[in-house]
């Protein structure tokens, strides 16, 4: 009987320690800049990498620029429908895009500031892109299917237009605090090198420490990924926060068990504590190379959100949990932390689809390995 009570104490007592509520203490805490709403918007790859940027220009001068987003989706969208035209309609035109895209488009047309190119018009608050959308699909694939038996180079000037109408036109020359700047000296003045920053994934089908390009949906510009073992990717991760670099994140979040309600995304070693586990602490999967590759193949895993790391964190077991910036706004109805969602380290190994980094930040042993 004693030792029945004591089972049923101890059994008493480790459910009460699963069910316990995350308590967080910050680690690491770089600074970002505030979070702000994509809105009705596909364009988080713009959105979270300029977060990105904004990081670094921080980090590198000390200043706290707010950067146009819509600047880059704007420069961006032409080369996507040239894409689509060229290919004859045989790959992917949407809203979708990644980190490189942004730091393709930060090399050609430089940067500038929210002020200078906001992408809304007089009387507009919130961004919502889905009648842009539906028309400029609509006009691809009219070009695409060629009524006029012979494509004229018109599409071009047609596309600029409903850009031009919808997000508005492109801009040449501004002043930002009392100085005049092209897109190109501004990008200058904030110390950005887009060439300093590369890719990092973890897959088995290309070889590990070679470039490969990651065929996922949204790489629609076919860029290259550096490849190493998922434990050296994670050991990037914590490396760059550990000397004040912030990453950005290429990560999937249709999981049920990631919710920006309630801050926190997590993999429990149940699933039947899915929803439990948003709530309070369980116990998590071991999350390995072959599971990730398994969960990618199989499509259990798909690359559908950017987010901007800023941070570590641990919660009351010593468990490391990563400080992610979303940009769905911070109304408080969707959204808890501020606007920040907590990711368990085995969310991250399994659902991080990439990471984007300043070349400095990668640890010594890795940069070596990718000849950087």
């Amino acid at each position: 009987m004693k030792h029945f009570l004591l089972f049923f104490g101890i059994l008493f007592t480790l459910t009460l320690t699963a069910q316990e509520p995350y308590k967080f203490k910050k680690v690491i805490d770089l600074e970002a800049t505030p979070v702000v709403s994509q809105g009705i918007t596909g364009t988080c790859w713009s959105f979270s990498s300029t977060s990105f940027l904004e990081s670094e220009i921080i980090r590198l001068t000390g200043k706290k620029i707010d950067l146009s987003e819509m600047y880059q989706v704007r420069n961006t969208y032409p080369l996507k429908a040239e894409n689509y035209i060229m290919r004859q309609g045989r790959t992917q035109f949407g809203e979708g895009g990644l980190a490189h895209d942004v730091m393709n488009s930060v090399e050609r047309n430089g940067l500038v500031p929210e002020e200078a190119f906001s992408g809304l018009f007089a009387g507009e608050t919130t961004y919502n892109h889905s009648e842009m959308v539906a028309v400029l699909e609509a006009m691809l694939k009219t070009y695409v299917e060629n009524p006029g038996r012979k494509l004229s180079k018109k599409w071009r000037t047609a596309i600029e237009g409903v850009l031009d109408a919808y997000i508005g036109k492109n801009v040449t020359n501004f002043t930002f605090e009392g100085k005049q700047y092209t897109p190109q000296t501004f990008l200058a003045m904030t110390k950005i090198q887009p060439e300093d920053y590369v890719n990092i994934t973890s897959f088995t089908q290309a070889p590990f420490y070679s470039k490969f390009i990651l065929n996922i949906p949204d790489n629609w510009s076919n860029g290259s990924f550096y490849n190493v073992p998922l434990d050296e990717m994670m050991a990037t991760i914590d490396n760059a926060l550990e000397k004040g670099f912030t990453i950005e994140l290429d990560c999937d979040v249709s999981e049920r068990t990631f919710s920006s309600k309630e801050g926190v995304a997590v993999i429990p070693e149940n699933a039947d504590n899915n929803i439990k586990a948003l709530q309070g602490i369980y116990p998590e999967k071991k999350i390995t190379q072959q599971y990730r590759q398994d969960e990618f193949e199989n499509y259990d895993t798909t690359d559908d959100h950017l987010m901007h790391i800023t941070g570590l964190l641990r919660d009351q077991n010593g468990r490391t949990y990563y400080k992610v910036k979303n940009s769905w706004g911070t109304d408080e109805n969707r959204t808890t932390n501020g606007g920040y969602v907590y990711f368990s380290e085995a969310y991250m190994r399994l659902k991080a689809i990439s990471v984007t980094v300043h070349k400095d930040a990668l640890p010594k042993n890795t940069a070596t390995k990718l000849n950087l």
